[in-house]
């Protein structure tokens, strides 16, 4: 799978009540510039052994086909392309699958935020 096929594309915790809210934010913001795709979901697993790396699952990824930007890194760029892009990307539903990880709880709301700003990554696509 060629990431410049399906790029821009946001991979996202759909395993996660909260993670699968920020999608559908920016979802709802991209107006089908971007696909969503989740880390657990088949095209998900992919992308990940293809072209991340094993802290993948750490946090959300935005992918514009030049780089992959990860947590922290990822939000300025995912921010100028629901901005200034005037690309379609192919529609992407929304998978969410269950969470046992008490992620509806109010205190995930501050792990899961704690976590975007901590964890930051950048990997250059060849």
């Amino acid at each position: 799978m060629e990431i410049q096929e399906i790029s821009p594309v946001v991979i996202y915790d759909n395993a996660c009540h909260l993670c699968a809210k920020f999608a559908s934010t920016v979802n709802f913001f991209a107006r089908g510039k971007i696909a969503l795709v989740g880390h657990y979901s088949e095209t998900g697993e992919k992308l990940r052994k293809q072209y991340l790396d094993s802290s993948a699952t750490e946090m959300f990824w935005f992918i514009d086909g030049k780089n992959a930007y990860g947590g922290r890194a990822a939000l300025l760029p995912l921010i100028g392309e629901i901005l200034f892009s005037k690309k379609r990307a192919p529609i992407q539903t929304i998978v969410e699958e269950t969470c046992d990880a008490g992620c509806k709880a109010p205190n995930a709301v501050f792990v899961r935020s704690a976590s975007l700003f901590t964890h930051s990554k950048k990997i250059k696509i060849n």
